[in-house]
This record gives C-alpha cells, structure tokens and sequence, in this order.
C-alpha cells in the first residue's frame, strides 16, 4: 500500500468522522428539544391542575389555556426540525429533499393568487451522450406565502389654476372630507387599525409598536383616538343594524 493510498484512506476516515460527528450532534440536539417539549408539557400539566383544584379567585380564564399549549406547539416544532436534519444526515439528503412528512394536505383555497416559478436541472444532457433529453413530467407543491404589509403615503395634490388675462378667476378642486380633518391617516389606515383592535384583539400599544419598527411614531392614545372617531361616524349604520 502505497503513500497515496493511505492518505487518500486517511481523508476518507476523516469525513467519516465528521459526519458521525455532526449526526451525534444533530440527536444531541433532539433529545435537548424534546426534554424541553417535556418540561413543558409538565408546566401545561401543573396550570390545568391548579384551574381544576385550585381557588375559585386564583383560576385561569379560559382564553389562556392558549398561550402554554403554544409553547408547547413550538417545542414539537423545533424537536420535528431537529429530528428531520439529523434524518437527512444519516440518509445523506440535502436540506432540500423532502419527505412524506413534509407532503401539502389538501388544497389551498383558489381564490388566492398562484405565483409560480420553474427549477431547472443545472443540465439536462443525456450523461451518456446522447443529446437534450425530453420533459417527461413534473413534480408541482404549492406553500402559502405572505408578503409582509407595507405603509405607504398617500400624497394629494390640489393644482390651483388662474387666467392669466385677468385677475378675477382661480379654481381650485376641494379638499376631500376625511375622518381627522388635516389628520395623518387615511381611512383604510383608520380600517386597519379598527380591525386589528377588535377583530383581531391586538391592543392599541402593540400596534404602536408595529409600526414603530417602520419608523412611524403613533402613541396609543393617538390610535385611540382615530378608532374613536371612526366609531362616531359608524354609529348611524350600526344603529340602522
């Protein structure tokens, strides 16, 4: 056995090596996902015990029954993605390939609109030679996307215009009618923030907070008071209701 050969054989049981490394790291990490899914399962376990055993003043509303079984949601979701990795790395797959775990179920609604883009292969010569091979058929998943909301200004320009042989006549069209007079928000901002408060019960200082992190400042208050508005000017409609 030559020198070649025994390096060549030395690279190979290095590699080896890396990979059993990096597939005990991947099962380390997997068990550590599942003791904490574990923990809290306990946690969710201890709540509903005390809401059961419990005093009547110190019990839960029904509504936060929720936010433990979330987490509980989120640790199966890392302990599915730890498991899955160190799957593909026993078997060799790239993060790309998918199994039938990760198959769509059912069908999205049609009504949304379909976005399609095409994979190529890197080549698709024949490796024996023989030309351009011919499509036989494809393999079509559908994901649901989201494109995350994005403010936008509306700017409203009233041109002004004046004859220029005399001095008498200037038009001008009128400003439109708005919710707040001179305000900041337009009514389908007004809309967004109505919905969000009470079709999705998201309180006026967490929205403040959404859009603080696109660099628009709106207290609470401020919201408050928008939504306010919009409710005495709806108020005729709920009342022909």
């Amino acid at each position: 056995m030559n020198l070649t050969v025994l390096q060549e054989e030395n690279e190979r049981l290095k590699a080896l090596l890396a990979q059993t490394q990096a597939t005990l790291a991947e099962h380390q990490a997997a068990l550590a996902a599942s003791e904490e899914a574990r923990r809290r399962l306990e946690s969710v376990v201890s709540q509903l015990n005390h809401e059961k055993f419990g005093a009547k003043s110190e019990k839960l509303h029904p509504d936060q029954y929720h936010l433990p079984l979330e987490d509980v949601e989120i640790a199966q979701g890392v302990l599915d993605a730890a498991q899955e990795k160190a799957q593909r790395v026993i078997q060799g797959r790239s993060d790309g390939a998918s199994g039938s775990r990760l198959r769509n179920r059912g069908h999205l609604p049609a009504h949304l609109p379909r976005v399609e883009r095409i994979i190529e292969p890197k080549s698709t010569l024949c490796p024996c030679g023989c030309g351009e091979m011919a499509r036989i058929g494809e393999d079509v998943s559908e994901r649901l996307d989201a494109i995350p909301a994005q403010l936008r200004v509306l700017v409203t320009r009233r041109p002004k215009y004046a004859c220029r042989r005399c001095s008498g006549a200037v038009v001008q069209a009128h400003a439109p009618e708005h919710i707040v007079p001179g305000g900041l928000p337009t009514e389908a901002l007004i809309a967004q923030v109505i919905v969000a408060k009470f079709g999705d019960h998201l309180p006026f200082y967490r929205q403040a907070e959404i859009y603080a992190r696109q660099g628009i400042q709106l207290d609470r208050a401020t919201l408050g008071n928008w939504a306010g508005r919009a409710c005495f000017h709806l108020k005729p409609i709920a009342d022909h209701m």
